[in-house]
């Protein structure tokens, strides 16, 4: 077993204390991934495609604790270090496509509160992305010999500003788009504070009435609404490709809330809106644009509720009859993903116990066989059928490692997971499917 990793104890503290929880760390994720190369390398293409000026759309599908949150925090934090800008929102009953009390927005608000790129990789990154604009276009205008104290110098920004902005006044609500733009320019020129608050404001879709962003920002005729702000998206995927960097990834993970809307006319519209994003992203109508999208199996394919009873959807998200079991269409807009194998699950025990070691200044004892043998332990005590995933594993065995680093008699882990006060805990969420697949004899 390899030690020779080098992880800054913020980082390791972050791991560990995610995973015990039962949540996906934001940080330090290449340290534990193992498996969904196949997933991995289609994602990459779909970024390339998107810096080309393309748009991508993408489903994330799998069950409760398989690896859809992993996958898309390792894809957000891969983007930002090439140059993408990236934000992520959880569904939730307050946050939807489209709803009643502005739920659209409040999604809309959420995706721009966490706005991240790789110098602000925890959300925030609005200011940031226009100051560091305006400061690279100033460093423009100076590297051709026009100093700030000359009188040419605020025109001659001025015009590049409104360069950068005018291809984004062609596009739906570009106009007012621009004009919030140039009002923050205008704002940072004067040392206005509260005029570039105004705009922040706005673009963060702040402004309740109309009104009320006319009169800070005189021109205005629109504010970001449910029924428009997908539009604002795409404008700030277009506007961040001009200023710099590769395009926008937008994550919208718990998209499972959407299937358990109750009410049919509200689920439908939420499908609806999902329907425009699919479309305009697959058919050419968005531009340096991604999005993906996080559910369970019942989200897509429950006919009475899911993705699939929506004809629309079903008809472009249905994999091909071709497809036999255990084979999947990586081109596709949907990744079903997959239980990792034992095999799998080995590795990133393993890594969990560098992990443990490198924070906690010790030395475990730990060897293969023990490993194998707490992976086999699981599997027969909670149950083959229920497909236990990545998330039960980890937590069970980062509370015996906490156990076996703690412990005064210095039992080995062996000891400690055959005594009867070893009884891994049953998760699984009522909303799970459960199936008959049993787990195969496995060896390392």
């Amino acid at each position: 077993m390899s030690h020779d990793i080098r992880i800054p104890s913020r980082v390791s503290a972050t791991i560990l204390k995610a995973l015990s929880a039962g949540v996906v760390p934001r940080i330090g994720l290449e340290h534990i991934a193992v498996g969904r190369r196949e997933e991995i390398e289609s994602i990459i293409e779909d970024l390339e495609n998107i810096k080309m000026g393309g748009a991508g759309f993408r489903f994330f599908i799998g069950r409760f604790g398989s690896g859809k949150s992993f996958l898309i925090q390792l894809i957000r934090n891969y983007a930002m270090q090439q140059e993408f800008v990236v934000c992520d929102v959880d569904l939730s009953p307050e946050r939807r496509f489209i709803g009643a009390g502005e739920k659209g927005v409040a999604t809309y608000r959420e995706l721009m509160k966490n706005l991240s790129t790789k110098t602000r990789p925890n959300g925030g990154a609005l200011t940031a992305i226009l100051e560091k604009w305006i400061s690279s276009i100033q460093s423009e205008v100076v590297a051709k010999g026009i100093k700030p104290q000359d009188t040419l110098f605020t025109e001659k920004v001025d015009e590049k500003i409104l360069e950068a902005i005018s291809t984004i006044k062609d596009l739906v609500h570009g106009f007012d788009f621009a004009n919030v733009i140039s009002t923050y320019w205008h704002g940072h020129r004067t040392q206005d504070d509260s005029i570039k608050e105004a705009a922040l404001k706005w673009l963060r879709g702040e402004y309740p009435t109309k009104t009320e962003a006319r009169n800070a920002i005189p021109g205005l005729s629109i504010i970001i609404t449910d029924d428009n702000w997908y539009d604002y998206i795409k404008l700030m995927a277009r506007f961040v490709t001009e200023i710099g960097y590769k395009g926008l990834l937008v994550f919208f993970d718990e998209a499972v809330n959407l299937y358990k809307i109750t009410h049919t006319t509200s689920r439908v519209n939420n499908y609806e809106k999902l329907l425009t994003m699919y479309n305009d992203t697959l058919q050419g109508k968005a531009e340096y644009l991604g999005v993906f999208i996080g559910g369970t199996p019942q989200f897509l394919e429950d006919k009475r509720r899911g993705l699939y009873s929506y004809k629309a959807l079903h008809s472009r998200l249905v994999g091909s009859r071709f497809l036999k079991e255990g084979i999947q269409d990586f081109s596709g807009p949907v990744i079903k993903l997959e239980r990792l194998t034992l095999e799998e699950i080995f590795v990133l025990l393993t890594k969990i116990i560098v992990i443990h070691e490198k924070y906690y200044s010790y030395k475990s004892l730990i060897n293969d066989s023990e490993i194998q043998e707490f992976i086999k332990i699981m599997v027969s005590r909670i149950g083959a059928d229920k497909l236990l995933t990545p998330r039960e594993f980890v937590r069970e065995f980062i509370f015996l490692l906490n156990q076996l680093r703690k412990q005064a008699d210095k039992k080995t882990l062996l000891e400690l997971i055959s005594g009867e006060d070893f009884r891994p805990q049953e998760t699984l969420n009522k909303d799970d499917e459960v199936s008959g697949t049993e787990y195969e004899e496995f060896q390392i």
